[in-house]
């Protein structure tokens, strides 16, 4: 790839093609090093202008170009399957604007969790569904991965909280998708379309953001439970008696021996269900209820608190992906799970997977964002075992199959990427897939933008273009 235009266009500090700059965006958190695929090129645009200006250029030239964020993906998305251009959007970090009469701001794609969070909180309000990767995320990734965390029971996912987008096509042309009204009926919900998308038809350069205010009573601990059967009915029940709960975690007793391990506490090695509230007033009221739906499930060790006391109840949910990663050292934290059932099959989800977990001699703990049906899973391997990783393969496969059939989805929140594409037409069937292609077709017709991700046809072909008759 000839570079000459990126430096024509950009200044010397946006360009690199460093050995270590190449390498850093080969991969993301879900993809081995092995793996990985190197763009030629890294650029590091500081405004829409640079945006447009290089993905006009690279899609006059025939070049790929694939949006890269903090790289704490997990299913390969901002991996340059095709090489080409790595456009990494982290200097783009503005938060530009708070308007706390609208309960709006506006924010470039680079801005972190962190730094929503402080701005919106000096006015006493938040961005409630921040998932608990936040810290380490920036809004541009949540956006294009559709992300959710911990309080999606309550305050539903980032697209549910996501009000206008500022949006560049593979042709450099800027386009205003959604409303800052908190309502619209005019169009095209093209902000929907773009929410989730995965930078293959738009790289996101402004989000306008709805916030809420800040709780004024917030209470949470943990419930330990007899059983895994016991845990996860607990918890159907919990939703579907009503509960006003903002947090619904799921940890299993194998995450829990991973955890104890990992924080030096003494818990018990036993499933236990996480729990938050939040109100303005009538809290005790609310956690009353909830122990009274638990009462039917056996719970043991109930216990709902505040401040650090609070802090330390969940510190076995809050620090488990760390555990997980570090309790075996021969293994390592593989095929990470996220599929998600309707409530009424999370139980029997989760008993599925231990049941494989038994079958193909395999350490599967399961855990995650229990109140909306999201299961998380890891599937602890050998990396020198080619058995073993063929068993682990199988079994993940075979919990995400069980997931479509019961009218569930192969992800949750982390997107499909390179590691759910062959998943795609199972889950919606070839027409539907086929209207996707039409619509990547139509804003992308040259396939610049994070070609390789979604379709199953891209896994190891070529590019998929307009006229290749796709």
């Amino acid at each position: 790839m000839d570079h000459a235009f990126l430096v024509d266009l950009l200044g010397a500090d946006q360009f690199s093609t460093a050995e270590t700059a190449l390498a850093e965006h080969a991969t993301d958190w879900g993809t081995e090093d092995a793996d990985g695929s190197a763009p030629d090129a890294v650029v590091y645009p500081d405004s829409t202008e640079d945006v447009s200006a290089v993905l006009a250029a690279a899609t006059e030239r025939g070049i790929p170009v694939t949006p890269y964020a903090a790289g704490t993906s997990l299913e390969g998305n901002p991996v340059p399957t095709h090489g080409g251009i790595s456009m990494n959007l982290t200097r783009m970090d503005a938060v530009q604007e708070i308007r706390p009469d609208d309960f709006q701001m506006d924010v470039e794609p680079g801005v972190m969790g962190p730094a929503i969070e402080e701005a919106a909180g000096q006015y006493g309000l938040f961005f409630p569904p921040l998932p608990s990767s936040g810290d380490i995320s920036t809004i541009g990734g949540m956006i294009a991965n559709a992300a959710s965390g911990m309080q999606t029971v309550k305050y539903g996912e980032i697209a549910d909280w996501v009000l206008e987008l500022e949006v560049v096509l593979a042709d450099g042309s800027v386009i205003t998708a959604g409303s800052r009204a908190v309502k619209t009926s005019s169009g095209y919900n093209l902000r929907d379309l773009f929410v989730g998308s995965e930078g293959t038809l738009g790289v996101v350069t402004r989000a306008t953001l709805e916030l809420a205010g800040r709780p004024e009573q917030i209470k949470g601990g943990r419930v330990l439970f007899p059983t895994l059967e016991a845990a996860t009915a607990a918890v159907a029940d919990i939703v579907q008696s009503g509960v006003d709960v903002a947090k619904i975690e799921l940890v299993d007793a194998e995450a829990a021996t991973m955890s104890n391990a990992y924080t030096g506490a003494d818990l018990p090695d036993q499933p236990m269900v996480f729990l938050e509230f939040h109100a303005d007033h009538g809290i005790d009221d609310e956690i009353a209820f909830c122990e009274a739906v638990l009462s039917d499930h056996d719970p043991e060790q109930f216990e709902i608190a505040d401040g650090e006391r609070m802090e330390d109840l969940w510190r076995a949910r809050k620090d488990l992906a760390p555990a997980i990663d570090e309790y075996d050292p021969d293994r390592g934290f593989r095929h990470p799970g996220d599929v998600t059932v309707p409530i009424s099959e999370y139980g029997n989800l989760i008993a599925y997977a231990k049941a494989l977990a038994a079958d193909y001699d395999l350490s599967i703990p399961c855990f995650g964002h229990a109140g909306d049906g999201n299961v998380h899973y890891a599937i602890l391997v050998n990396p020198d075992d080619p058995d073993e990783a063929a068993r682990a393969k199988e079994a993940h496969s075979r919990i995400i199959e069980r997931a479509i059939e019961v009218g569930g989805t192969a992800t949750g929140e982390h997107g499909v990427g390179r590691g759910k594409r062959e998943y795609l037409v199972a889950e919606h069937g070839e027409e539907t897939v086929e209207a996707m292609r039409a619509v990547k077709r139509a804003l992308d017709p040259t396939d610049t933008l994070n070609p390789g991700k979604i379709f199953p046809e891209t896994a190891d072909g070529e590019r998929v273009r307009a006229d290749d008759g796709e």
